[in-house]
């Protein structure tokens, strides 16, 4: 029986390494190594919890992933290269930081023609040049998904087969107004009013945003993380 005015020294905490925590008493959720906010919204479309990790927040970090294709590289080898190569700097940089072990997530998508890489645009007339070769054809959209945890790292591909309309160099000028270019593969995004040029997709709608949704819950299903 406690005796009033009476007090007990604290309980001791046990001084465990989180890793040896039962991590179900902490809220499940994994880190995005992108900046990209397409892939933001997609991870709240379906109820993923997320933190940012922003890779180049650590100076003992080397420069972020160069994105540079090989010299006769195809396509699909590259996307899984860089994507992995993220997902891989992204656990470099939680060990090094120090944070809770959660599954790192990230992506890369590109589009192909005519077995041609077109990356993202380094200036208006670049992405001009972009939108004339897609004009009035079928161009793939290649989007890779990588999950880090430790050493272990997978990757998983969507591909999409987009076709365009024929665009006149008024539509296309009209478009690069808008600045929607930067920053996106191949020079457009769907989501936004480069939808009104796509007459056909066969393949993932949230691949070509940035993020299949699909192949992402997959991947975190393999690492035990609680998915739709």
């Amino acid at each position: 029986m406690r005796l009033s005015g009476e007090t007990y020294p604290p309980l001791p905490t046990p001084n465990l390494p989180l890793t040896l925590i039962d991590m179900s008493i902490i809220q499940q959720h994994i880190y995005l190594a992108s900046q990209s906010p397409r892939r933001r919204e997609l991870l709240k479309q379906i109820g993923i919890n997320f933190e940012m990790l922003l890779l180049r927040s650590d100076p003992r970090r080397g420069v972020d992933v160069d994105e540079t294709p090989h010299d006769g590289e195809q396509a699909e080898i590259y996307v899984r290269r860089i994507c992995q190569e993220k997902a891989r700097a992204g656990g470099e940089s939680l060990r090094l930081r120090s944070l809770p072990p959660f599954p790192v997530l990230a992506a890369d998508t590109t589009v192909t023609l005519d077995g041609k890489i077109f990356g993202k645009p380094g200036n208006i007339e670049h992405a001009a040049a972009m939108l004339r070769q897609l004009s009035g054809r079928e161009h793939q959209v290649l989007s890779a998904v990588a999950v880090a945890m430790g050493e272990r790292i997978e990757v998983a591909l969507s591909t999409s087969t987009v076709r365009f309309a024929p665009l006149g160099e008024d539509r296309i000028h009209r478009y690069l107004l808008t600045r929607e270019y930067i920053d996106k593969a191949g020079g457009y995004a769907i989501q936004g009013q480069a939808g009104a040029f796509i007459e056909h997709i066969s393949g993932s709608y949230s691949g070509v945003m940035g993020l299949p949704l699909f192949e992402t819950a997959q991947l975190l299903q393999h690492f035990e993380h609680s998915t739709p």
